[in-house]
């Protein structure tokens, strides 16, 4: 029931104007996306409400509504939350180099940062060739050797995908209620309790 109700409610919604259909890049990016467990970290629903601050409040965006899932089949909404909501990385962190160190090394971005690295993802080379794509990173965290980090295409793709995460686009009213069907966080009811 969890997810065969949302995905009826989501299949019976239009695309809005604004949200483009992933490209070929960003859909392998998506793959990867899943392929490395990024879903088991993070969601892909800002919330209005909860436990903690909403997370507009955070900075993560909107409510999410149906129609913001209108290209995505099957729909990654996470479980957990170790790391923030993606739903609208693409316009909150729109860089592909920062999101291509993040990738090679979060602690080059954050010091604190407990999300892995994926390595594998990249190439440490002597040298890029023309039309790769070298990561900038701090000193600290480059080669010792003098080698460069480049950029698989595989987190090219990521990186795409991520930067297609963008969901600001505003909503009607009428869409904005599709998110909830009567459930009312502050006396937490349903419509027939």
């Amino acid at each position: 029931m969890l997810v065969v109700l949302p995905g009826l409610q989501v299949r019976t919604v239009q695309a809005p104007a604004q949200l483009q259909n992933y490209t070929i890049e960003q859909l392998r990016g998506r793959a990867q996306y899943v392929a490395n467990g990024c879903v088991y970290c993070h969601s892909q629903q800002p919330r209005s409400s909860g436990q903690t601050l909403a997370d507009q409040a955070r900075g993560w965006g909107r409510p999410s509504t149906p129609g913001d899932y209108a290209y995505d089949a099957p729909q990654l909404l996470g479980t957990m939350r170790t790391g923030p909501d993606l739903l609208n990385v693409g316009v909150r962190l729109p860089s592909r180099d920062w999101q291509l160190t993040h990738l090679y090394q979060p602690r080059a971005i954050f010091d604190w940062s407990i999300m892995p690295s994926y390595p594998f993802l990249f190439e440490v080379k002597e040298k890029a060739a023309p039309g790769e794509v070298v990561v900038k990173l701090p000193q600290e965290y480059r080669p010792a050797d003098g080698k460069v980090v480049v950029a698989r295409q595989e987190a090219l793709d990521l990186v795409a995908y991520l930067l297609s995460l963008d969901r600001s686009y505003p909503v009607s009213a009428k869409e904005a209620t599709l998110r909830d069907r009567g459930y009312d966080p502050k006396t937490q009811k349903g419509p027939r309790q």
